[in-house]
This record gives structure tokens, sequence and C-alpha cells, in this order.
């Protein structure tokens, strides 16, 4: 018998499956426990199937949320997020959070509906070309054409997803091949003629770069997301104290080094620390590892890092030296790559430098003016803090109250910070928290969030509420688009365009006081929801609040009315140099 005959009995001996189930025995198989989604006529096979599947379905109320929800689920757990929703707009309403994850290298397998094979081409209804319009957002994606590759195409979307660089993939697959039947499972393992993602860093390079570390005066370990997807909190922290480097995190890796550790020089950049960019700007060694050089962090480029031999550490090749000249450049994932180097470094003092470094330290800590009268949102933060003792995991949403979030929080954990980084969404936090939250149920979920974030997807906190998460959102209230007035206030002459948020004047009456009203009311709004909710206007209310909420084991919502025109300082102004940075207590 011919090994094709043979192959297709056993073929033959499988007992048949429709499309939609082998999708649900894909997601079973790769690990998949929560499936994030909203249903729509061209999926109703697959949530057919659905319904007696072993995996936890969260409703969520808009297809953005669901990708969110994914996305902070794989940033909290280093599983891949996965999502699943309808064709035409329940596709295309993905984009966003896709763009997100894909930037941020974040592994989510998102599964859209498709009109039936036959129609695509032909303006069917909710027919949306979802492979053009998601191929410059995800890291691979599929049409899917028969139900024989389903199983094999599942299979490959998660080793693509969370393989090399991490990144969102989806899968698109047409109604007519949802009912189709097939005896095909899935590979026993993943091979693809064109990626090959595990690569062995050279050992020549890994020496180089030890060499370099051993001669160096003024060595600094530069730290991005990728040694937080490549789980290299500990041989990080281990070469750090081996050589006695300080070390700097770009957003994307807080808390991968500790930030209370005296080799701590804490987040770097357009608002990083002072101490952290003096550093780079002085530096003799810039030790890069899985960081991208993004225009945040480098400012002016010909200017960025003078002094220093620049060594860089990716597991994505086109990654190194894009940006900014590598001398050294080592493709590898983070972890293997750093304990290689571990044996080869030699311990070190470097008491000059690190005694450069503390001084910075010391001068130019985060600082902020208490206001009479009013609630500072750098106080919030602190006070989220001391009365979480540290320990919360924080999710931010995009503009000022994020990076506040990032000078008054001290993390010591990878995963503790969640937030936007590269795509810089607004409307990311809410749901973003709800997915961390499920993923890590005994963890202290709270969102740091302004009034003009969670508004764009305030919807999906009747998704806590309804599976009863003890999320804490915090609404930092200032009235404005708060980074938007700032860069007016600084780089327009105070002309302020666009960026008030439901600021009135009350007329003074016998019932009500002169005083500005914000609109919409936060507290009613998550009381219609279902949650908890209180605001706050005086600073002596503010850790109160956060007590009874954190203690609560409910959803809750605390709106503190801070003041209005505060300011995320220092700041680089973009495209500058560290000379020309703003640094300000006000």
């Amino acid at each position: 018998m011919s090994k094709q005959a043979k192959a297709g009995q056993v073929a033959d001996e499988q007992p048949m499956r429709t499309g939609a189930q082998c999708i649900i025995d894909g997601l079973v198989g790769a690990g998949c426990e929560v499936l994030f989604g909203y249903p729509g006529g061209a999926v109703l096979d697959i949530f057919n199937c659905l319904y007696e599947a072993p995996l936890h379905f969260v409703l969520t109320r808009h297809e953005q949320g669901a990708v969110h929800m994914a996305d902070g689920y794989a940033r909290a757990t280093g599983k891949a997020g996965c999502c699943l929703v309808t064709s035409g707009p329940g596709a295309t309403n993905t984009v966003t959070g896709l763009a997100t994850a894909y930037m941020d290298g974040i592994p989510l397998v998102c599964i859209t509906g498709q009109v039936p094979l036959h129609l695509i081409g032909n303006d069917a209804f909710q027919e949306a070309d979802v492979i053009g319009i998601t191929r410059p957002v995800t890291k691979h994606n599929f049409l899917v054409r028969t139900a024989d590759e389903l199983p094999e195409i599942i299979a490959k979307a998660f080793y693509i997803a969370t393989t090399g660089k991490p990144g969102p993939v989806v899968i698109d697959v047409p109604k007519n091949i949802q009912k189709q039947m097939t005896a095909r499972r899935a590979p026993d393992a993943v091979e693809m003629r064109a990626y090959h993602p595990d690569v062995e860093a050279d050992p020549a390079a890994v020496a180089r770069l030890a060499e370099l570390i051993n001669q160096s005066q003024r060595p600094l370990l530069y730290v991005g997301g990728g040694a937080v997807n490549g789980d290299a909190s500990a041989a990080l922290a281990a070469l750090a104290r081996r050589a006695n480097i300080p070390v700097t995190t770009t957003l994307m890796a807080m808390g991968v080094f500790p930030e209370d550790d005296p080799l701590s020089v804490r987040m770097l950049g357009m608002h990083g620390s002072v101490a952290a960019n003096y550093a780079v700007d002085h530096c003799d060694l810039l030790i890069s590892v899985g960081a991208r050089f993004d225009d945040r962090v480098t400012g002016k480029i010909s200017a960025f890092a003078p002094r220093a031999v620049i060594e860089h550490i990716d597991i994505d090749r086109s990654s190194i030296g894009k940006s900014v000249r590598a001398d050294v450049g080592v493709q590898g994932y983070a972890k293997p790559v750093l304990e290689a180097l571990l044996p080869l470094v030699r311990e070190a003092r470097h008491d000059e430098w690190l005694e450069q470094v503390g001084r910075w330290k010391d001068r130019f800590p985060f600082t902020y003016t208490q206001r009479a009268g009013e609630i500072m949102p750098q106080f919030v933060i602190e006070k989220i803090y001391e009365v979480s003792k540290g320990q919360a995991l924080v999710t931010t949403d995009v503009g000022q109250h994020q990076m506040w979030a990032t000078q008054y929080f001290r993390y010591t954990k990878p995963r503790q910070f969640i937030s936007s980084g590269g795509l810089g969404t607004m409307g990311f936090g809410l749901p973003a928290t709800i997915g961390a939250q499920l993923g890590r149920p005994d963890a202290l979920a709270v969102c740091v969030t302004g009034d003009g974030g969670v508004q764009m997807n305030f919807q999906e906190l009747v998704v806590a509420v309804e599976r009863q998460l003890p999320i804490v959102v915090v609404i930092l209230n200032n009235g404005y688009l708060g980074m938007v007035r700032q860069w007016q206030e600084l780089f327009y002459g105070h002309r302020y365009s666009g960026v008030m948020l439901g600021q009135t004047e009350r007329r003074p009456n016998e019932h009500v006081a002169e005083r500005p009203v914000y609109l919409p009311d936060f507290v009613k709004m998550a009381e219609a929801h279902g949650a908890c909710a209180c605001r706050v206007t005086r600073s002596e209310e503010v850790a109160p609040a956060l007590e009874k909420a954190f203690g609560s084991g409910q959803t809750w919502v605390i709106e503190c009315i801070v003041s209005p025109e505060a300011n995320v300082f220092p700041m680089i102004p973009p495209g500058a140099h560290v000379a020309e940075m703003i640094n300000r207590t006000v």
C-alpha cells in the first residue's frame, strides 16, 4: 500500500468534525482558557460549538474591548490572549487593539468571521477585506480556504504569536468553512519553511560584549519589553549586581528590575527620570536588552548616548541598528544571552560612576508642588502606592496620568505595570485591567485613567461587574485632555484648542454654589453599570477611598477631581536632546 493510501486510511479512521469544532478544539489544545469576544452572524457556528466548550467566554461590549482585554490578559500572564469576533465591522473594530499589541510585541490570536468563500469580493453583507486591513498591524494573518487547513493554521497561529518577537495573529474564517467537515487533526509539531525564530546567540558576539563590559568604566543597562517577554528578570538582576551596572528601563519594562534597588535609575526618555537621561548621556557603554530605541526614548538621535559604545541584544534581527547605530549586535532571546554573559563578566565596583549617578538621583528626584485647595494627581499615585503597599498591578490609559503612574509608583516585579506604549491607545486601560484581573485573579488590579481615556471604552465596566471582578478604576479628572493641553501650553502659547472636556460654570443660585462642574457624572455612570463609586474632592479623602475600595472585593470607580493644569515634568521636548530638558516642580 502506498504512503498516500495509508495516510488517507488513517484520516478516514478519524472522527469527522466541522471547521467550527476544529477552532474550539484548536483553542483548547493551544492552552486557551479565557476567550474574549462578541458574536455575529458570520461566527454563529463557532458560538454554537462554544456552548459546550471548556473555555471561559467573556462577552465584551465592543470588539475593541475584546482585543484590549485579551492584550491585558497576555501582558499580565505571559500567555497568548485570545479573542473571537464576527465579520465586517466586528473585524474592523479590532484593528486598534491589534495595532496596540503589534507595536508592543504582545502575543494574541484573533479569530474573525468572514462571509462565505464564494462571496468574497462581491460586497456581501458585512464583508471586509480583513486580511488586507490587518496585514500592517499583525505579525501574520491567515485566510482559511478549507476546513482541512484549520487545525494546522490554528497551531501555526499560536506558534507565530508566542515565539520570536511576540505579536498578534489573525485567522479569518469564512462562514462556509466553519460548516465544512474534516478529519484532520493538529500536527504534533509546527514547522514553517520561512520562519525560524529560535536563534542561538553568536558566542563570539557574546564574548565581545563581555569584553566591553569588563573594560567599561561607566556602563548602563537599557532594558525594554523584550526582557519581560523573554522572562529575563532574574538574569538581568544577576548581571547588574555582578558588574555593578545601573539599570534604566523603558515604559514596557517597568518592574523587570526592581525600582527600589540602589542600581535602578528608573525609566528614561521624554518623561523619564533626570538621572536616567543623564546616565545615558554620560555612559561609555550602553547595553540595550530587548529595547527598540523608539523616538520617545532617543529624542534627537544624533545626540543620543554620544559618549557610548552601543550594544543591542534583541531577538528581532531587523530591530538591531534600525534607529540607532549598534556597535555590537547580538541576536537572541534576552534570558539565554544574559545567562551566557554572566560567567564571562567579572565582578566590578564602578564606585565613581555610581556615586555620580547617585548624586543625580538625589538632586533630581520626581517632585511636585502641592497647590492649596487642590488634589495633585501625583499625590493620588503616591497614595495608591502607599495603600497597596506597592503590590498593586497597575494598568493605565494614555496621557499625563500614565506618566505620573510611572513616576510616583515604584514597580518591583515584571508584569506589574501594563500600558499601551508604542501606539499610545486611549481606551486601553479599563478593558486591559479586566483582562489582567481574569488572568491573575489574586492580584489587586488598579486602573489609573483620565477623564478622556476612560470614556472611550467605559461600557466595558459592566463586564467587570457581571463577573464580580474586584478591579479599582481611579479616574484623575482634570477636565482636559491633559497631555494635549500640556503641549498646547508649552509649545503653542497656551492656545487651548479642542481639549476641554465638559467643564461648565454653573450660575449661582440658592441650591448650587458657583463652581466648575465636570461632565459626564462618572459616579452616576459607574453606578448605572452596577459598580460602586465615589467622588473625591479633597486630599484627605484619597487614602480612605482607596482603602475602602481595595478591601471591598467589588468593582469600584473612584473619581478624583484633580488640579486642572498640573503638568508632567521632567520633559524632553520631542526631537530634543537631554540638555534641553524642561524640569519644573509644578
